[in-house]
């Protein structure tokens, strides 16, 4: 029987890091099992077995992906009572969170989300108050349920390879009943940039860029870094609000956060600052981001930003 069950949901052909990193931390917390919604690709399977994980769950019903959340979550509950898992983790995306919820209230189970960091005996620590303090939190139930923001531990496999076994999971009726279903999908244009929330460097800009975000798009490109925005920028229109990052868009955790043209609202540092490297730059320099920045930029970004971006290409050759 595993202690932890971690949700995986459609790998593709490859796991993603923060997949790895549910797998780390998991591992630490006792023998770990994976529930698993999609195919089992050849480089899948092989790095389920070097991140130790013993057993693969995978629902009996192959339709989960044609409604919202509500099977997935179902689907998991049947998987962590197969398992006899006492603590779930999963990704810390708004689909993972909601899932969460669900999977809570199916097992009475306490729920913390965007946990940075657990200890070996399930004690989760996460930034509250819009960043402002750092905090410890357990469950006292006997299942507990996190969701780890991604880019919060780095990837180690097993110290020795498993061969984990793989068992179909029934998905309870009322999983699909009433939930509700997926009529049509549009595909995204792809970018070519990574996740914003998965990146490890993300360049945000602000209300400062004027509506012209190409010298973030340059500097971005140029470090391989996804783009962010504060809401001044996607309410204006600027950028798509799926850029969005604060409190009322996407929560990230990357290694580097550069934030250009942004004041620093608390509204935006609730979304990154568990970042673990934040660089400012501001013409402002009252400017309240400064008060979180590890290094700061008094100057004009149109200035600054065109300059790191050719020093950067300089240097890659």
């Amino acid at each position: 029987m595993a202690n932890v069950l971690v949700f995986i949901d459609q790998p593709g052909e490859a796991l993603k890091k923060s997949s790895l990193e549910l797998l780390t931390a998991g591992r630490a917390l006792g023998e770990t099992a994976v529930a698993l919604n999609g195919d089992v690709h050849p480089a899948v399977a092989a790095a389920f077995a070097e991140y130790g994980v013993t057993a693969i769950f995978q629902p009996v019903a192959a339709n989960l992906d044609d409604y919202l959340v509500a099977p997935k979550a179902a689907y998991l509950a049947a998987a962590a009572t197969a398992a006899g898992a006492t603590t779930v983790l999963l990704d810390n995306s708004p689909e993972g969170k909601e899932i969460a919820a669900r999977l809570g209230i199916k097992l009475s189970a306490g729920v913390i989300t965007d946990v940075v960091a657990v200890d070996a005996d399930g004690t989760a620590h996460k930034s509250v108050l819009a960043g402002s303090y750092t905090t410890a939190a357990k469950a006292t139930t006997p299942v507990s349920v996190l969701t780890l923001k991604a880019n919060s531990i780095t990837p180690e496999p097993a110290p020795a390879a498993t061969v984990p076994e793989t068992s179909a999971v029934e998905v309870a009726d009322d999983g699909t009943a009433a939930a509700a279903r997926i009529t049509s999908r549009e595909q995204k244009v792809a970018s070519g940039r990574p996740d914003l929330t998965d990146a490890r460097i993300v360049v945000a800009g602000g209300r400062g860029l004027d509506g012209d975000f190409g010298p973030v798009e340059e500097l971005a490109d140029a470090l391989g870094a996804a783009v962010g925005a504060s809401r001044a920028a996607t309410d204006a229109g600027w950028i798509s609000h799926d850029a969005q990052v604060g409190q009322t868009g996407k929560t990230v955790s990357p290694q580097l956060y550069i934030s250009a043209g942004i004041s620093g609202a608390i509204q935006q540092k609730a979304g990154m600052q568990t970042a673990k490297v934040i660089v400012a730059i501001n013409k402002d320099a009252d400017s309240p981001v400064f008060e979180i920045a590890d290094f700061g930029i008094v100057g004009d970004l149109f200035d600054v930003l065109p300059q790191a971006t050719a020093e950067i290409k300089k240097r890659k050759g």
